[in-house]
């Protein structure tokens, strides 16, 4: 069985927590990131097999790190799961022009997470 990395980028520290146990007791390897500065620096270190991506983040936003990550040869073809608050027709549809896989809001319904992960990254 493959070990997984989810990448997890959000700047709540309780949300990556609660993600980080959630995903860790499924067998995935969790790095997660408070800011796009530190999703970048952990892309540099190892490119994770999904993301899951906040879009309300302080200085570079979640729309413009999926634009960036759509825009590089090495991660163009990461999944990316938009995990957030924003949940109106005009942000549904900016998430969907960036190629991102899916869209859960907040709060997060913790099995409708797991089921999508568990059909992007299959276990066996």
């Amino acid at each position: 069985m493959k070990n997984y990395h989810i990448l997890v980028v959000d700047d709540s520290t309780t949300n990556i927590v609660l993600l980080e146990a959630i995903f860790e007791d499924k067998g995935y390897i969790i790095n997660s990131a408070l800011s796009v500065s530190e999703a970048v620096h952990s892309m540099s270190r190892i490119l994770p097999d999904l993301i899951l991506l906040d879009l309300l983040m302080p200085k570079i936003s979640g729309f413009e790190f999926l634009e960036q990550l759509r825009k590089e040869e090495k991660s163009k073809n990461i999944p990316v799961i938009v995990v957030s608050a924003l949940t109106d027709d005009e942000n549904i549809a900016r998430i969907r022009n960036h190629e991102a896989v899916e869209f859960v809001s907040k709060p997060v319904d913790i099995a409708n997470l797991l089921t999508l992960v568990e059909r992007i990254l299959p276990k066996s």
